[in-house]
């Protein structure tokens, strides 16, 4: 018998002779992940009589895109909402307590209008809460906290004194007149940065600011408006650029999935519809100052002549024609490996190849598609098996697991095991008894703290007459 062959069955004999269950002599495999669940721990009142009317589908206190309407830092929780009388509202509580503390903020909101909504910031580098509200392709206002209140809130009262007045300006820079979508997000090195929309629906541009801790500063904007699109109906000159979020991942990439709205109507196939198209996707290395595509060619730079634009090459991830009812500024995050996930909505064509009322189509026939980029650099797509009986957005968050939890309208979850790629979705709280309107506001940054999944949520009504707004906790592995 040749050596290697002795070698061999040495080797398959001892295997043989091992017992199965002997652990001396075996190598202990690694412990499963735990797959997603969901635990509720807690459910609280921010205010019995918040406001309330329906516009554009939703209500100004709960818009799934807001970034952010409720946040956690350093042990305290806080929320931001308009009250029954107009006021502006900041909500705050330590967290496992029952109890909020309110602030009512010297100013009312000036139109019906549910694009209109808080959002908020930090400012690590200076600790301190930023908040900018009320605007649609208007001006905005804007408050800031004093200085280290965020770093050390059991040492300041929570009233109105530790915050500064209300302005049209960011401590005097001026933006635009036509300002929307406020998000913030913090850099790496605790800087505060400002997303938002200059122009109006069908003809705007992706803008940044940035925060250091002494002054603010425009970087500019970065995608543009011009170009033409030509679908399968007619053509259009004339776009804005949707978010779906914009967020760091944990190695630094700044994240930006994306959807596109066409000015003329002409690009559907009928007008009751939505002239959204195509999921695209950019990220930049540099804090937002220039833009690549997934392969990595750059597409645009902040503040500079070249912008990404809807004819750019290896920017659409998803391609998907405008008759479909693709829904805008839906969600994004990153997994703890810094790859990046987005969530879908449209009506799949095996439901028809034309909508023509996107409420009524979305809410009978749509659906949500989780898709995400992998470790090979590859992207994937998988339909999640829940009706959204909802015309309204889903939100995305990851658990320590890289478990997805997908947060649909009504407050429900529905989640999938990272181990099965994202393939075993299924519902893990069906939101019964919340009596939400439809979208609720996730509180992104908890998550990591502290292991709780948290949103906000507002209970139906009817016409002007308020309603409660409360907040409900939910525990995912540990």
């Amino acid at each position: 018998m040749r050596p290697l062959a002795v070698a061999v069955l040495a080797t398959a004999l001892l295997t043989a002779a091992t017992p199965a269950g002997n652990a001396a002599a075996t190598t202990a495999a690694a412990p499963r992940a735990p797959g997603p669940a969901v635990s509720k721990v807690a459910d609280t009142q921010l205010d019995s009589q918040a406001l309330y009317f329906e516009s554009y589908n939703g209500l100004v206190n709960n818009n799934a895109f807001q970034k952010n309407g409720l946040l956690t830092y350093k042990g305290y929780q806080y929320a931001v909402w308009y009250t029954g009388d107009r006021t502006a509202v900041i909500g705050r509580r330590a967290l496992g307590r029952a109890d909020w503390g309110t602030v009512r903020l010297p100013h009312k909101l000036t139109a019906d209008d549910s694009h209109n909504v808080i959002s908020m910031g930090i400012s690590r580098v200076d600790g301190r809460l930023h908040l900018n509200m009320d605007s649609h392709s208007s001006g905005f206002f804007y408050v800031k906290s004093v200085a280290g209140l965020l770093d050390d809130p059991a040492g300041h009262p929570w009233n109105s004194a530790q915050f500064g007045a209300v302005q049209t300006t960011l401590d005097g820079l001026a933006l635009t007149s036509q300002f929307t979508y406020p998000q913030f997000v913090a850099t790496p090195e605790g800087r505060l940065q400002l997303s938002y929309r200059v122009g109006v629906s069908g003809n705007g541009r992706n803008a940044l600011a940035e925060y250091d801790g002494t002054k603010w500063t425009a970087l500019g904007e970065w995608s543009a408006s011009t170009g033409t699109y030509t679908s399968e109906h007619g053509s259009s000159t004339a776009r804005n650029m949707y978010l779906h979020g914009i967020d760091y991942g944990s190695d630094g990439r700044l994240h930006a999935f994306y959807t596109w709205r066409e000015q003329n109507n002409a690009v559907m196939c009928n007008a009751g519809g939505l002239t959204n198209h195509d999921t695209g996707y950019v990220y930049s290395t540099d804090r937002g100052r220039t833009w690549r595509n997934a392969a990595g060619t750059v597409v645009g730079t902040t503040g500079g002549a070249d912008k990404v634009t809807v004819n750019d090459t290896g920017t659409v991830v998803d391609p998907l024609g405008p008759d479909h009812s693709l829904m805008n500024q839906e969600s994004q995050a990153t997994d703890s490996a810094g790859l990046p996930h987005a969530v879908i909505s449209y009506v799949p064509g095996r439901f028809g190849q034309c909508t023509t009322d996107y409420v009524a189509d979305r809410t009978a026939n749509g659906r949500a598609f989780h898709l995400f980029k992998d470790a090979a650099g590859a992207w994937k797509k998988t339909e999640i098996p829940v009706a959204l009986n909802s015309s309204q957005r889903t939100h995305l968050a990851f658990d320590k697991y890289d478990n997805a939890y997908a947060v649909m309208p009504y407050g429900r979850i529905v989640a999938a095991s990272s181990a099965s790629g994202y393939t075993d979705w299924k519902t893990l709280f069906d939101g019964s008894g919340l009596n939400a309107f439809g979208e609720v506001v996730v509180d992104d940054t908890r998550l990591a703290q502290d292991g709780v999944l948290s949103f906000m949520y507002q209970r139906k009504s009817s016409g002007t007459t308020p309603s409660a707004l409360r907040v409900i906790d939910f525990r995912l592995p540990g």
